[in-house]
């Protein structure tokens, strides 16, 4: 992974701070010259480029997407992939995340991608390494939480023997979740609100409990 920023912001001249702009323009510039297999986000001041996920990384991620579609069928809303999440100047692109099933009217005006006030709830499915760690149980937390987006859930492969994470009630001024619930692997875990309301994560995701 590796980023772009500048620790010491410009005072804002608009609705975005010059530093907003540059890293946008910056990230758009980026996005046409990435080899494929990466992808770029904005993220707390920083443009993050990662490697799309390992087998496994992919494998929990489709066969939860695969689930949420199951649980959504028939309602107003359906399970994503592979698209940009949008919050100002801000890019993230979630593992999985729930979004109105007809959301034109939520499509940033640029077409980039769809505006994170649309948005119901957000995955991750961590990946191995300090950096891929860091940025999802810290900045994204942070960045999800300012953005309002309602449930963020994390499945850890590497906290401790795998834990879900089910973080909901955001906070956007302090940028934090006041509620988290975290299992281990084995254990089941349901989405309390939203149009994924119900909808549990056990076994069939995140493979059996692991032995100490």
């Amino acid at each position: 992974m590796t980023a772009l920023a500048n620790e010491s912001a410009p005072e804002a001249t608009g609705p975005y701070s010059d530093l907003d702009e540059a890293l946008w323009l910056a990230w758009q510039a980026a996005v046409e010259k990435l080899p494929e297999g990466f992808r770029a986000e904005i993220i707390e001041g920083s443009i993050e480029v990662s490697p799309t996920g390992r087998y496994s990384h992919g494998r929990t991620a489709n066969d939860l997407r695969d689930a949420l579609v199951l649980f959504l069928a028939g309602s107003d809303y359906a399970a994503r992939q592979d698209m940009n999440v949008i919050d100002g100047r801000k890019v993230l692109i979630p593992d999985v995340f729930v979004i109105p099933r007809d959301a034109p009217e939520h499509v940033s005006e640029d077409g980039i991608g769809i505006r994170a006030s649309a948005v119901a709830m957000v995955v991750e499915v961590v990946s191995p390494g300090r950096d891929n760690v860091s940025r999802d149980r810290v900045r994204k937390r942070r960045a999800y939480a300012r953005a309002g987006i309602p449930v963020y859930l994390l499945i850890d492969d590497h906290d401790e023997l795998g834990m879900v994470t089910l973080l909901t009630a955001p906070n956007p001024d302090q940028a934090v979740y006041d509620d988290e619930v975290r299992v281990p692997y084995g254990t089941t875990v349901t989405i309390p609100e939203g149009p994924a309301k119900g909808f549990t994560i056990g076994e069939e995701i995140t493979g059996p409990g692991r032995a100490g």
